[in-house]
């Protein structure tokens, strides 16, 4: 039997997180936040010959409208790539971009490729969420185990909420937690190393002189964390979503998940280049961390948030580590009710998961998120010094997702 090879992330990048329908990138197509991505990643290489790479995966949890016709071939070309270089478009839901760095590692692991490409993009300004059509299958409402699966988000995280005895006052102090370790990641300029700064042009009408006046600024920072952030003003927020009820369908009190503790609808993308040992040496690349593993496990579709806790333990057993061998965890705050539900029943650091702040702060645009984390975890082990790195995230309809990479 063929012995698996090593794959390595060589180049990391992302674009700035956008607020949805009113951020910067509100009117910008997904394919060309991904095409900036695309960009980024290869100017992080400027030895390798962009010929010699075998494809494109590219995760999408909408992908349909701008972001449809599979978005990762598209933009491929429309990034200036040779035609040679494929493209897919693959959709795992809020773990498609970390879906697609697995699959590319894979390519490289079995011998199949020497070169990819991994990424993710979403408009969340542009492709709502759940689409513009959804269309559930009948049959998911003719049994009661199957009703989780058209759930809306909001719901599971109060179910999460009322499983797990996660208080409101405590999701609301994990928010402005996200949110006071996002500004102070900010001024410190912790993201810049990841970050491809997005030239965004406006048109303004001038009706006076009926005319249009053309606008170029650059966008280098996520717009979603806010420094008026406060425990009284989350406090004052009405939950968003319907109370969860007992078994016999009374309320059992208001719901907690309000706008303020759930992750922000958001407009990015995040690119990678992955590359064997031998296309390092033959390119001249220098390897920022060695992809170690993943796994991904189901969980009740009603309580989808609980995913990490599932995944996480079998990731960790896959690559012959330890929990405390982590030294950093990005952990997607879908919720900051799954999130402390996932922190409780792991025992994990606090110290080390989400030390940047997380989506309730800097957004969470679907499928791009990621490879967007993925491209945080990775340069802020090199900046730091540290080893083991883990991305992971809950999945709709009940999934959990984890990888984890290697400082070299």
């Amino acid at each position: 039997m063929k012995q698996l090879q090593d794959a390595y992330i060589v180049a990391a990048t992302r674009t700035p997180i956008g607020k949805a329908g009113r951020g910067a990138f509100r009117s910008m197509r997904p394919d060309d936040l991904l095409v900036a991505a695309l960009q980024g990643a290869l100017r992080q290489v400027p030895t390798l010959d962009p010929k010699a790479i075998e494809d494109a995966v590219i995760g999408c949890a909408m992908p349909e409208a701008e972001q449809g016709l599979n978005m990762a071939r598209l933009a491929v070309m429309l990034a200036g790539l040779p035609h040679s270089v494929g493209g897919v478009t693959v959709n795992r839901f809020c773990a498609s971009g970390l879906t697609a760095i697995q699959m590319a590692a894979d390519r490289i692991r079995v011998g199949e490729a020497d070169l990819m490409i991994a990424g993710g993009a979403e408009s969340m300004s542009l492709v709502p969420m759940s689409g513009h059509k959804p269309s559930f299958n009948p049959a998911v409402f003719e049994k009661d185990e199957n009703l989780g699966l058209a759930y809306g988000m909001g719901m599971t995280a109060e179910k999460v909420a009322q499983q797990w005895k996660v208080s409101r006052e405590a999701q609301d102090a994990f928010a402005l937690a996200s949110h006071e370790k996002a500004l102070k990641a900010q001024a410190a300029g912790e993201f810049a190393d990841e970050i491809t700064p997005i030239e965004v042009v406006e048109r303004l009408p001038n009706l006076a002189e009926g005319s249009v006046t053309v606008r170029t600024r650059s966008v280098s920072l996520d717009e979603g964390p806010r420094a008026d952030t406060t425990l009284a003003g989350l406090a004052k927020l009405k939950p968003a979503f319907a109370a969860p009820k007992d078994p016999s369908g009374q309320a059992t009190g208001l719901g907690s998940v309000t706008a303020g503790n759930s992750s922000q609808t958001s407009d990015g993308a995040g690119a990678l280049i992955l590359a064997s040992e031998a296309a390092i040496k033959t390119h001249g690349l220098t390897p920022l961390a060695r992809f170690v593993g993943y796994a991904n496990k189901g969980v009740p579709p009603e309580i989808m948030g609980i995913g990490p806790i599932e995944a996480i333990p079998a990731v960790l057993q896959r690559a012959g580590l330890t929990q405390d061998q982590l030294d950093w965890i990005e952990l997607n705050e879908a919720f900051a009710a799954q999130s402390l539900a996932v922190l409780d029943t792991l025992k994990l650091d606090p110290a080390k998961v989400n030390p940047l702040g997380g989506a309730i702060a800097l957004g969470h645009p679907l499928g791009a998120t990621g490879a967007i984390r993925a491209a945080t975890v990775i340069h802020a082990l090199r900046r730091h010094q540290l080893k083991y790195g883990m991305v992971t995230m809950c999945i709709g309809t009940g999934q959990g997702a984890a990888g984890i990479f290697e400082r070299v």
